[in-house]
Order: structure tokens, then C-alpha cells, then sequence
């Protein structure tokens, strides 16, 4: 049994656990990091980088199939599996090294193990003691499901569809949002017959309206099936598949059932609570700070209520390290963060929707303006549609960016700072967006909204 000091214990090596660590070497704390699995956490192995490999595959995939139209001869002979897990894994084992070799180089002490907190300043690892002057927690999330729907068998999470080395036949994907659309579009490009029940009217319900129904549409042309405004109700499943029911009596048959209801977060058994943790269903309650009811005490990430992202984790690490040392860092509220969803198309958003918008603001007093991508020359030539809409307070700032098209996501830190810096259209009008780019396209809606469009009406 040993006990190791620092300034900063951080509970987790994922996205917010090792942003914060990194963060505070950089301002001289001295920081011990507790990980019982890899390094990187769910989005480096599991998550963000993995699925978007997928992606990629999926999108080759398409392109060949498509090739003739661009006067390219190919053949499209199908997909290997093998050969995708292998381009996967090489991606995430490359990240993972580098990672390695980043926390390494900067001194921080990374110690292998589950952690448990058993005081305000203190985290038993099996026999070792850690203990710091502050705490941070970042422990993740873990694939929820809903009430009496087990995973096993046929029925799987994320996690396991990643593993999968064949293409099924046919999913059924109980779900419609970030993760839900983003595996029926792998599947889809891969060559299976995809379904999707959302209970909710509209497939990635946290967008814009009009943006989910583009979405809707574009899966629609592409063959993806769905299900909306139903609930569901049970499954079966025997050696040849599953069967959905769902609550008005209709079924889908398909080989497997992907659950992709959300995230819950990862902190049931590590003490929180024993220590005097306020946690609700499962979320630690911080204020606008990170700081939990325990002074000394912070939690970032997916155990944070919010948007579960990987860059909301990076942003919560480097703000609670810089907290600590005293810096005063600017909170970035969850609608300021930019959000994407790598289906084909993409969206990309940050900021207010239309609706939350009139809400905060008065219906009286926004305005909007959509430029439809059929008009930017680039993503014409990429073979994409789409639009990008955006959110104005009348004679005021820009309060919303909303996207959806081939490579949209490339877009949304322009997006990011003009909301975040409550920029005017006014202000962006004279700017210059590079031609032929899909950027153009934002740049004409902001010419649009200060009331001069160049190749709109």
C-alpha cells in the first residue's frame, strides 16, 4: 500500500479527464491521472474516432458505387470487413500512441486502475492512496437502454456494432439520433436494408426542424427506412433475428437490433455519493463552474448534464485547470458549442434553433435567412444539397448556424465564432470566403441577412 500526492487528482483518462491533466502541467500543478481501461476513454476506442473511420469506409464505398457520373471507370465489388476493422483499428492504435507519448512527455503521472473516491481529496486504487488538493471527476458514460429491453444476442450497443465483422442483412435501429443515424448511414453505404424507430416526430430531434427534415428526405432518396412518432414497444429474438414491435402494433423484422436510445453516465459504485455528492439519475450536478457541492471537487464531460461530446469534455478539462490555477476562464454555455452528426449528409449546428430562439427572444424579434447549397458551385461539384440556415436577433447578432450537406462539419468553427463573438451579419458582410468553396455558402447567407445578396434572392 502506497499513497502519491498531488495538486490535481483527475478520476478518468478520457476526453475531460486528460484535456484537464494536460491543461494543468501547462500551468505548473502537479497531476496524478486514474484510468482503469485506455487512455483516450470512449471516444479515442469506442466512439468519435472509431465510427467516423466507419464513415469514411462508408463514404468510399459510395463514391465508388457512384465513380461513372464523375467519368471515373471503378467497380464496386463489395466490402471487406477484415480490411475495414484493419484501417479502423490503425487509426485509433496511431491516436492512442500519440496520446501515450503526449501525457508522457508532459510528466503526468498516470496511474492504472479503478478509482474510487472515498473523501473530498482522496481516491483508493486498489491498495494505493491518491490524493489531491482537488479532485476532478471524469469518469464517462456507458450505452443506455430502456426499461426491460436487455442487450444481448442480436440486440446490441454501438460498442458492439463496431466489432461486427460481417454486413448484416438487414437493422432495425431503435433510435434516430446522433449515434442512431450515423450507424443506419454506415449500413446503408455497406449494402443492408436499414430501419429506424424514433418515438419522437422527427429523426436527430435536438436539430433544427427544418434540418431533420432534410435529413429525412435525403435518407428517404437513399433507401433508409424510419419510423417516427411511435413507440417502441418489445423484441424477440431467435437464431435468425430479431423481431420490433412497436406500440401500435406494427413489427420490423431485421438480424439485429442496434439500441441507440443515448448515453447514461458512468459513476454508479465509485463512491460519489457515499462522499457527499450531489448526483441526479446517475449525473453529477455542478454549477456554471464545474464545481460540484464538495469545494475542492469538480466534474467534466458525459457525468456533467449537457451535451455529451467529446470536445464539451475537452473544453470542461482545460476550463476546470484553469479554474483551479486561479485564471477565471470564460464559461461557454452548451447551446454555444458547436455540434455535428456524421451521416451522409452532415449537419452541423451551434447556437439557437428558430424555435428556441423565439422563445428566448420573442418570435418578433428574430429573423432568419436559408441559402439552399444548390446554389455554391462546390457543392455542386462534390454532387451534395442541402442548406445553411441562420438565426439572427432583428438588428441584432447572430444567434444560431444551422447545416446540413456533404462536409458541412468543415464549416461550423466559423459557425462557432461568429456566434460565440455576437457577431452582426453587418459585421461579416464585407469578409472574403474563398472561391469555390462550400464556405461561400455562408458567406452569401450572411450577405443575405445584412439585406445585399450577391447570388441569392
Amino acid at each position: 500500500m502506497s499513497e502519491q500526492n498531488f495538486d490535481l487528482v483527475v478520476l478518468g483518462g478520457g476526453s475531460g479527464g486528460y484535456a484537464a491533466a494536460l491543461r494543468a502541467v501547462q500551468l505548473g500543478l502537479t497531476v496524478g491521472l486514474i484510468e482503469k481501461g485506455k487512455l483516450g476513454g470512449t471516444c479515442l476506442h469506442l466512439g468519435c474516432i472509431p465510427t467516423k473511420a466507419l464513415l469514411h469506409s462508408a463514404e468510399v464505398a459510395d463514391v465508388s458505387r457512384e465513380s461513372a457520373k464523375y467519368g471515373v471507370k471503378t467497380q464496386f465489388d463489395g466490402i471487406d470487413m477484415q480490411a475495414v476493422t484493419a484501417f479502423r483499428e490503425g487509426i485509433v492504435a496511431s491516436k492512442f500512441k500519440g496520446l501515450q507519448g503526449l501525457i508522457k512527455a508532459r510528466g503526468i503521472t498516470v496511474i492504472a486502475g479503478e478509482g474510487r473516491l472515498v473523501s473530498p481529496t482522496t481516491v483508493q486504487v486498489g491498495e494505493d492512496t491518491i490524493v489531491g488538493k482537488n479532485v476532478v471527476l471524469a469518469t464517462g458514460s456507458y450505452s443506455r437502454s430502456l426499461p426491460g429491453l436487455e442487450v444481448g444476442g442480436r440486440v446490441i450497443t454501438s460498442e458492439h456494432a463496431l466489432e461486427l465483422d460481417y454486413v448484416p442483412r438487414k437493422v432495425a435501429v431503435l433510435g434516430g439520433g446522433v449515434i442512431g443515424v450515423e450507424f443506419a448511414s454506415v449500413w446503408k453505404s455497406f449494402g443492408a436494408d436499414v430501419t429506424i424507430i424514433e418515438a419522437l416526430p422527427h429523426l436527430v430531434p435536438n436539430e433544427e426542424e427544418s434540418v431533420s427534415k432534410q435529413l429525412e428526405r435525403a435518407f428517404r432518396k437513399r433507401g433508409i427506412e424510419y419510423s417516427l412518432g411511435i413507440r417502441f414497444q418489445s423484441v424477440s429474438q431467435d437464431e435468425n433475428g430479431v423481431v420490433v414491435t412497436l406500440e401500435n402494433g406494427a413489427t420490423v423484422e431485421a438480424d439485429l437490433l442496434l439500441v441507440a436510445v443515448g448515453r447514461g453516465a458512468a459513476t454508479a459504485g465509485l463512491g460519489f455519493e457515499e462522499v457527499g455528492i450531489t448526483v441526479d439519475r446517475g449525473f453529477v450536478i455542478t454549477d456554471e463552474r464545474l464545481a460540484t457541492n464538495i469545494p475542492g471537487v469538480y466534474a467534466v464531460g458525459d457525468i456533467v448534464p449537457g451535451l455529451q461530446l467529446a470536445h464539451r469534455g475537452f473544453q470542461q478539462g482545460i476550463f476546470v485547470a484553469e479554474e483551479i490555477a486561479g485564471l477565471n476562464p470564460i464559461v461557454v454555455e452548451d447551446v454555444n458549442i458547436p455540434k455535428v452528426t456524421y451521416c451522409d449528409p452532415e449537419i452541423a449546428s451551434v447556437g439557437y434553433s428558430e424555435a428556441k430562439a423565439a422563445e428566448k427572444f420573442g418570435a418578433d424579434k428574430i429573423s432568419t435567412y436559408e441559402y439552399n447549397l444548390g446554389g455554391n458551385g462546390k457543392s455542386s461539384i462534390l454532387g451534395t444539397s442541402g442548406s445553411i440556415k441562420l438565426v439572427r436577433v432583428s438588428d441584432g447578432p447572430i444567434v444560431g448556424v444551422h447545416m446540413i450537406g456533404a462536409r458541412v462539419g468543415e464549416l461550423i468553427g466559423e459557425g462557432q465564432l461568429v456566434v460565440n463573438w455576437e457577431a452582426y451579419p453587418e459585421d461579416i458582410a464585407p469578409f472574403l470566403h474563398a472561391h469555390p468553396t462550400q464556405n461561400e455558402a455562408l458567406g452569401e447567407a450572411f450577405l443575405a441577412l445584412a439585406g445585399k445578396p450577391l447570388h441569392a434572392m
